[in-house]
């Protein structure tokens, strides 16, 4: 029996995902609090996925299948939140406390969910958190993927439901996993992934590389900025940071490409303007300050910090 406070939803929505998906499935078995509903969306999958979700809703009983026709490809971003939604559809989140947007190539430590919540617990105004993604080598070393830790990571986003309903939810768009917790920042809310032994996750697919590549899924990232609303300093700086990681160089290459390519072309940019504005001041502070004394400024502006 889950604990009062406690009762959280998993939300998955996944293609195709027959290679990586037991050791999801597993993972979230062995947790040491169970999900109250996991609503797994199979969006037109093709290969053993649909098997292996029947194997398991006969061995968990708290696990939901949605199953949706074919699109034809994997769709990143907006078809991911599409997908999402679709899991969303007739829940009420007003029975749970939080809500996870869970994928399904990943490996979760055992107390992974009870460390989120105690978290959440002892920060209130915390809307959304994250443990920290990793790769692990062949001698079993787990080694951190790159990532912010202004930002829940988009593979475990989970969220407090009054937060999420108060940000109006994801927005089917690359860059959807930047938006939500900008947006939280400026309600007045706290977002932020953490490390520690119970918040390492294996992330069974390189970051980026869900759709033709890493070099498109950076080329993607660097659009996903301009949508967005990122200013040109800050996205340069960026991109500069990240050549000094794996892949060494091109990776934040393909990045600041995407960027301009998304400038030259004159693209569409995500149409909330008082968004972009405060994005715009969080990014010059960051520069000026460090991304860690910026946010800290934020907090206490916004008085979160200290709730």
């Amino acid at each position: 029996m889950l604990t009062e406070g406690r009762r959280y939803a998993l939300v998955s929505p996944c293609r195709d995902e027959a290679v990586y998906m037991r050791r999801t499935l597993d993972s979230v078995a062995r947790q040491s609090v169970p999900p109250a509903l996991w609503v797994v969306v199979d969006d037109g999958s093709t290969d053993a996925t649909p098997d292996i979700l029947a194997e398991y809703g006969r061995r968990l009983p708290y696990l939901r299948v949605v199953r949706q026709p074919d699109r034809g490809r994997r769709k990143v971003g907006p078809g991911v939140i599409e997908a999402f939604e679709a899991g969303c559809r007739g829940l009420d989140l007003s029975a749970f406390d939080y809500l996870c947007k869970l994928d399904l190539d990943l490996e979760l430590p055992e107390r992974y969910f009870e460390t989120l919540m105690l978290l959440m617990e002892a920060e209130p105004r915390l809307g959304s958190v994250s443990g920290k993604p990793c790769v692990r080598s062949g001698d079993g070393t787990l080694t951190l993927e790159p990532g912010s830790d202004e930002i829940s990571a988009g593979m475990t986003k989970f969220y407090r439901v009054e937060c999420f309903r108060q940000i109006g939810g994801f927005v089917r768009a690359v860059m959807w996993d930047g938006i939500d917790c900008h947006r939280c920042r400026m309600l007045g809310w706290a977002a932020r992934s953490c490390d520690g032994p119970d918040l390492r996750f294996v992330h069974l697919r390189a970051m980026g590389s869900s759709e033709r590549g890493l070099w498109t899924g950076r080329w993607r990232h660097g659009a996903g900025q301009w949508f967005m609303g990122t200013g040109p300093l800050y996205m340069t700086a960026s991109a500069l940071y990240r050549c000094t990681k794996p892949p060494l160089l091109w990776g934040g290459l393909a990045m600041w490409l995407g960027y301009v390519a998304s400038a030259l072309q004159r693209r569409p940019r995500y149409a909330d303007l008082e968004f972009r504005a405060f994005l715009r001041r969080f990014q010059r502070d960051a520069l000026w300050l460090g991304k860690r004394r910026a946010l800290a400024r934020l907090e206490r502006q916004s008085g979160v910090a200290g709730r």
